[in-house]
């Protein structure tokens, strides 16, 4: 069974977190939700992020979620591939060292990683992104540029490939954000 790595923390988008941690579960991988300076069993809150017509999305409370594997304990070659979740997360556990290591890892050794939304954000931090193609939500636009990334402006309910790299500017673009990252993954789905 393959294993996937799960980033999230603190105030992520609770879709961002919930959809692709269930989807690909669902498929047949074992995924390891983790978060710094928590361990499995902890709970992180989630946000809901919608778009109601302002100038940017509105912030309700979300669902709790349960981590279900302690960050410390994460050994990156264990792992098949990488998921980073969107949300007011990335802000901060971009901040933190080990999680840019372990992001720089999978990039380091050519293995599937996708990213959501602000996810991205954690992507500029690790310094993996100068020279390749991927989208974001809009406001970190700036931030993959300055990262020396070729931000691609592309609807929200799409997803962008990039060699071993999927990315999606917010969760309306599940489906094909998961169907890209099962692509990279290898996965053969046959109805």
């Amino acid at each position: 069974m393959k294993k996937i790595l799960f980033l999230t923390g603190d105030f992520t988008e609770d879709y961002e977190t919930m959809v692709p941690f269930q989807m690909l579960e669902m498929v047949g991988y074992e995924v390891h939700a983790v978060c710094p300076e928590k361990k499995k069993g902890d709970v992180i809150k989630t946000a809901i992020h919608d778009f109601e017509g302002d100038q940017t999305y509105t912030e309700k409370p979300g669902h709790n979620f349960v981590l279900n594997y302690t960050f410390n304990d994460v050994n990156v070659t264990d792992y098949d591939g990488l998921v980073i979740a969107g949300g007011r997360a990335p802000e901060y556990l971009r901040l933190n060292k080990k999680l840019l290591e372990m992001v720089q890892y999978f990039f380091t050794e050519n293995k599937p990683v996708a990213a959501i939304c602000h996810g991205i954000q954690i992507l500029t931090a690790a310094n993996v992104v100068k020279g390749r193609k991927l989208t974001a939500y809009p406001a970190v636009a700036p931030e993959v540029t300055l990262a020396g990334g070729e931000f691609q402006d592309i609807a929200a309910d799409k997803a962008y490939v990039d060699g071993n790299l999927v990315t999606s500017p917010a969760w309306l673009g599940h489906p094909a954000f998961i169907k890209g990252f099962l692509d990279i993954m290898g996965a053969k789905i046959t109805l």
